[in-house]
């Protein structure tokens, strides 16, 4: 075996770690998923790295322990957000690596191989979509991006018009409440009409709940403060939080561009907004009303 210098050793030892981490998260994973498909895939993907972290080994003569913080990371994020969302975002820290690779395929030839193998992984994960939650995003996306649209609008409008804390956030609510339930309804009607693996139930809970949870965040700060300026820019920043939070675990779990949807959507609702408040404040000067 050929005497590798201190740096080549280093990113060995390297690359054992993510190897043997990978290894256990991808066996954790695959046998909590319910796919069975996607289950097999990640047991292969874990006994891959298993054989590449052998394969390390046999130039670094040392054992590497895994990295328990990331095993446990990445199982707690893929149990509460998808397994897709889990394994792509590790899959994204592999990119450097990979890169690593490459830099040592003249002292190591088997590095080639393992770079290309991780290619397939990657691949192979990027086709992994078979998650309820996933498969209901269109229905989450319909449930946020109106009640974005709709709500930070009428709040802008309210706002101006308005100009009581308390008279505010009661209409936003009954606005928000009254059109969450029309979402929910046409999100049903129209999944039921449509060919889809989609449950029509489903499909309608799911943008109900996006619809009303994006609602209460939004009203809240006029529930809170009595500055109505204050409440309106809060709940504009809160609502381009949970564009950027929602696009975010899309891109990831999907291989989404992130600043087209991000920009897409939060130019939307930041524009209906301004042009609601515009209104807002001409029809409170025609009508002529004092609050």
């Amino acid at each position: 075996m050929q005497q590798l210098s201190e740096d080549i050793l280093k990113k060995v030892i390297l690359f054992q770690k993510t190897e043997i981490t990978e290894y256990h998260i991808y066996k954790r994973l695959a046998k909590r998923i319910k796919s069975e498909e996607n289950a097999k895939i990640l047991d292969k993907i874990a006994e891959d790295e298993l054989r590449h972290y052998n394969g390390w080994k046999k130039y670094s003569n040392v054992d590497v322990q895994p990295n328990s913080f990331r095993i446990w990371f990445y199982y707690i994020v893929s149990m509460l957000f998808g397994f897709t969302f889990g394994v792509k975002l590790m899959e994204q820290g592999e990119e450097k690596a990979q890169a690593n690779y490459a830099a040592i395929i003249k002292e190591i030839p088997e590095a080639a191989q393992y770079q290309h193998e991780e290619d397939i992984h990657e691949e192979q994960l990027i086709n992994m979509l078979d998650e309820e939650r996933l498969q209901y995003a269109g229905s989450v996306v319909l449930g946020l991006n109106d009640a974005l649209v709709e709500l930070t609008g009428a709040l802008a409008g309210l706002t101006l018009a308005l100009q009581n804390t308390k008279l505010i956030a009661l209409s936003g609510l009954i606005t928000g409440i009254a059109a969450s339930l029309s979402m929910a309804a046409s999100e049903y009607l129209s999944t039921r009409s449509e060919d889809t693996k989609k449950h029509p139930v489903r499909a309608a809970v799911y943008t109900g709940i996006a619809y009303i949870s994006t609602v209460a965040l939004l009203i809240l700060p006029y529930l809170l403060f009595d500055n109505f300026y204050l409440d309106l820019a809060i709940s504009l920043t809160t609502g381009v939080i949970i564009i950027a939070i929602f696009n975010y675990y899309i891109s990831v779990a999907k291989g989404e561009s992130f600043r087209e949807r991000f920009l897409e959507m939060a130019g939307l609702s930041l524009g209906v907004a301004a042009f609601s408040f515009v209104i807002g404040y001409f029809i409170r000067i025609w009508l002529g009303i004092e609050v």
